[in-house]
């Protein structure tokens, strides 16, 4: 009931004339002036100044307008939305990525999407500096851990967990650290960074370590944990396969951190195109 009328009203308006809306619509003028008659009538307000040449819009009219013109234009969108959903996904995507995440999860995933969806060309580079996506021309994004931009769309992939791990042989030599405190008297093998992140006492705490092992790799630096060279910290796609095979053994599992999210962001666009859609979906459901 609250519908009847308003595409009537918004063509009159637009047009200045009940025919010219009429014709627009494919109805008689009769309907379109019946249909504006029965919407003032339970508005209790006048729309129109009606004379014989034209037909002008009320102060009240006005203002109606503007939102039943946002209005439509919502279900215009909607049904465009819609229609993409219904519609095969093709083109160019142009996405970004952590290079070491990209190369063990997201390019594989992104093989496989292409071999369902094969209209889709996709080109990643794999950086671990953050790209100004709308800047470079960036229609996706897939990012580790805090989200820092907002003014970007996200939408969670799935998480990755962090482990202090060390091989057998160097825990059966130096022993097993069970506090945070004991990690003084381990090597520690480093990553770019000299401090590792726990949770203690349901906060999260930066802790400095020390080694004498120092590699911008996370490959070099698990390398180095399976040849007992130190303890290591690092997300679960290092180190997974190690420790379900026993090559590496978990410890101060009381202290790890909270699981970092995995996420695909984007411009903010008014909806996703279906290329994008599909792959975004694609990802988190292979990812979780």
């Amino acid at each position: 009931m609250q519908w009847e009328g308003i595409s009537e009203f918004v063509y009159v308006a637009e047009n200045e004339s009940f025919t010219k809306a009429a014709k627009k619509m494919a109805i008689s003028t009769a309907q379109v002036s019946r249909q504006i008659s029965a919407l003032e009538k339970r508005l209790n307000i006048k729309l129109f100044y009606r004379t014989t040449r034209k037909v002008s819009l009320t102060e009240e009219g006005r203002v109606f307008y503007q939102h039943c013109r946002s209005v439509l234009d919502g279900l215009d969108e909607a049904e465009r939305a819609i229609t993409n959903l219904q519609s095969r996904p093709q083109g160019k995507v142009k996405l970004t990525a952590p290079v070491t995440y990209g190369e063990q999860q997201i390019l594989p995933l992104i093989n496989d999407f292409m071999l369902e969806y094969g209209d889709v060309e996709v080109t990643a580079y794999l950086s671990n500096q953050q790209v100004d996506l709308v800047e470079e021309g960036y229609d996706l994004a897939i990012r580790l851990g805090k989200l820092s931009d907002s003014t970007l769309m996200a939408k969670k992939l799935g998480k990755r967990t962090n482990h202090v791990c060390a091989s057998p042989a160097y825990l059966a030599q130096y022993g097993i650290a069970h506090s945070l405190s004991e990690l003084a008297k381990h090597s520690c093998l480093l990553g770019t960074i000299d401090y590792w992140r726990f949770t203690e006492a349901s906060k999260e705490k930066n802790l400095r370590v020390s080694g004498k092992v120092r590699y911008n790799s996370g490959f070099g630096l698990v390398d180095a944990a399976l040849k007992g060279l130190g303890i290591v910290q690092l997300p679960d796609y290092y180190v997974q396969q190690y420790l379900e095979n026993g090559q590496l053994v978990t410890l101060l599992d009381n202290y790890r951190v909270a699981d970092d999210g995995i996420w695909a962001v984007y411009p903010q666009n008014r909806h996703l195109s279906p290329k994008i859609r599909l792959l975004v979906d694609y990802l988190a459901q292979h990812l979780n």
